[in-house]
């Protein structure tokens, strides 16, 4: 298959030298999604470049040098925290894996998360190029979601790309669980479900098609349930409930509140604690029981002792032994896994990048006057607050991945491309009067 990965590849590289940014940007997250690093990769020494991998690289020659967007670019504190994050990684990691294991997890790790966040930062300069990625993505996912809906009813996956894949698994009773191109279901569903919240906030923005897009976003979430899988539902329903809550905006800090006092209610009147609640929404109550069981090793049966600081890197923590006497430990929650790895180190960092995000994106809500452009905001909003609901279910890597980064860039442009439209549609009233 490398042969095939480097023709893709050097199409792919073809197309951003010759195509605007935007255009580029779109080239790039539909081939590391049609055909990504479970597929086939070009090995250089230790590390695996995927097709994403190289077109990225592309993309960056071409923005530093036959655009000035380079000399554009504004530093925020989100792009701080993203460096601090992966500074801090890497120091984490000096002390518990050898130098260059670490260097190979980490560099794909940098392609796959820090370079899509600046690509963003820098490409995504004005509210066109934001709505035009989004249309690109929302068709391309849309078109995969037929072969992902196929899949969940035949049982035959028509993009294996050459790859050996076992019996997929049945849930509901009729249903096979979709896998399309990724590497497990769970990525594909989550990602799915991603990009609809994302795509929801076409529809206030579109003079024309909009029967069309409503289909798309249909057949997207469809895509995502295919998957059948507790991550993807997850991120739906989070997401869902989200921008539902759009026209009660004004009164978030109620709802905060209202969360917070439920989640203790369940912690007195239950004999189950309330973050059990969240692994109940899965197709399976042995996975749910896991979960929880996999919260209360690491944080009150000594999971973590001895390794609170720089964590256990990269090596088997042994939790699997208390939890249900496996040899192994699948660390189904992400936020588990930043701490297992890197410790607090690491961890702290993390939640930064995401309360940075947050507070980055509100601040541009609450300054707009449009309500399109507001809705534009709440949907990126619930896209990366359905996706960190999921975090509590399954631990990320590949594309969700890469999603969720590029929304973390969304999240450090979407004030300034709005703010801007808005100036120069108050310069153009201004002439007019």
């Amino acid at each position: 298959m490398e042969a095939v990965t480097l023709l893709l590849a050097a199409t792919g590289c073809l197309l951003v030298l010759l195509l605007r940014p935007v255009y580029g940007l779109a080239v790039y997250v539909i081939l590391s999604m049609w055909y990504p690093y479970c597929v086939g990769t070009v090995s250089v020494g230790t590390i695996d470049f995927s097709v994403g991998r190289i077109v990225i690289i592309a993309l960056f020659v071409k923005i530093f040098l036959s655009t000035d967007l380079a000399r554009k670019f504004k530093v925020v504190w989100l792009d701080r925290l993203v460096v601090i994050l992966f500074v801090a990684e890497v120091l984490a990691g000096f002390t518990t894996t050898e130098p260059m294991r670490l260097l190979e997890y980490r560099s794909g790790d940098f392609f796959d998360m820090a370079l899509p966040y600046f690509v963003v930062r820098l490409i995504i300069r004005k509210r066109e190029h934001f709505i035009t990625f989004l249309k690109i993505i929302a068709w391309s996912v849309a078109l995969l979601a037929v072969f992902g809906i196929y899949e969940s009813l035949s049982g035959r996956n028509l993009l294996k790309l050459g790859r050996s894949l076992g019996v997929p698994a049945i849930r509901l009773n009729y249903f096979y669980r979709a896998q399309t191109t990724f590497r497990v279901c769970i990525y594909y569903g989550i990602f799915s479900a991603m990009v609809g919240v994302l795509s929801i906030g076409l529809l206030k923005n579109l003079r024309k098609n909009k029967f069309v897009y409503r289909i798309l976003i249909g057949l997207i979430f469809l895509g995502a349930f295919s998957s059948m899988s507790s991550g993807a539902q997850l991120t739906m329903v989070g997401g869902l409930a989200f921008i539902g809550f759009y026209r009660y905006r004004r009164n978030w800090r109620g709802a905060i509140i209202g969360i917070v006092l439920m989640c203790g209610l369940v912690e007195i009147i239950s004999n189950r604690h309330f973050y059990s609640v969240i692994g109940r929404f899965t197709f399976s109550s042995s996975t749910a029981w896991y979960r929880a069981r996999l919260f209360e090793v690491a944080f009150f049966e000594g999971g973590m002792s001895g390794h609170w600081l720089t964590g256990h890197g990269f090596e088997e923590p042994g939790w699997g032994l208390k939890i249900d006497t496996r040899d192994w430990t699948d660390i189904a929650n992400h936020y588990l896994l930043q701490l297992c790895r890197y410790g607090l180190v690491g961890f702290i960092p993390f939640c930064a990048v995401i309360i940075a995000a947050i507070k980055k994106l509100f601040e541009g809500f609450w300054r707009m006057e449009s309500d399109e452009d507001r809705w534009l905001i709440w949907c990126v909003a619930g896209g990366m607050m359905g996706v960190l609901l999921a975090f509590h279910t399954v631990s990320l890597f590949g594309q969700p991945m890469i999603m969720l980064f590029i929304i973390f860039g969304f999240c450090g442009v979407m004030q300034s491309i709005l703010v801007n439209r808005q100036e120069w549609d108050n310069v153009k009233n201004a002439r007019c009067q």
